[in-house]
């Protein structure tokens, strides 16, 4: 492995008890090398961040992702502004990663590996909500680690929730919760909501 492919890690940090606290820096290190490992060729992964600002990552492995139409989530966080869906998202999920690609939009998030055996039932249940858990056999657009806002353009993908440690993924069943909150919500709305309404930006 070359020089290009390890990055100097960070030493944490010694407190006066004894402890060691973990950089913010180092953190996103170790998430950004545990991300890469899912790729069969990690250097191509980053040779794709670093001209794209998106790699293409195998799903199955280290994690798969449920895919989230945007209507649900909007309806959870009753707002179109990702200033408001997600802290939203954060909290519902305990912090755990979310990818939002703005086109639909859809959420993606991070879960185990074994998710789409372990919650087979509900996933064919979830469906007919157009949601989706993608495993072996589906890639998924993984933007870079710092790209944790929309763009002025509104149209890279980004993360909703960032992936703050290696290896923390959304818990199934906060994620079931998410499906079934907007599900719910979508049906108590007296007004309907847009099937698809864009992200919107309030200054």
């Amino acid at each position: 492995m070359t020089s290009d492919d390890s990055p100097r890690v960070l030493r944490p940090v010694a407190l006066d008890g004894g402890a060691l606290v973990h950089t913010a820096a180092d953190r996103r290190l170790a998430a950004e090398h545990w991300l890469l490992a899912a790729h069969p060729t990690p250097r191509q992964a980053r040779t794709e961040w670093a001209r794209h600002d998106v790699a293409l990552l195998p799903l199955g492995t280290l994690f798969s992702a449920v895919r989230i139409p945007g209507r649900l989530v909007q309806a959870v966080a009753a707002s179109t502004n990702p200033a408001d869906i997600d802290p939203v998202l954060a909290e519902v999920l305990d912090g755990g990663p979310v990818i939002c690609d703005p086109h639909g939009p859809r959420y993606y998030a991070l879960v185990p590996g074994s998710m789409p055996h372990t919650w087979r039932a509900a996933a064919d249940d979830w469906r007919v909500a157009d949601v989706d858990v993608l495993g072996r056999g589906t890639y998924l657009g993984v933007p870079r680690l710092d790209a944790t806002e929309l763009t002025d353009a509104g149209t890279a993908s980004y993360w909703s929730v960032p992936m703050e440690s290696a290896g923390v993924l959304c818990a199934p069943l906060a994620v079931a919760r998410l499906i079934a909150a907007g599900v719910h919500q979508l049906a108590e709305d007296r007004a309907p909501w847009p099937t698809d309404p864009p992200l919107t930006r309030v200054p």
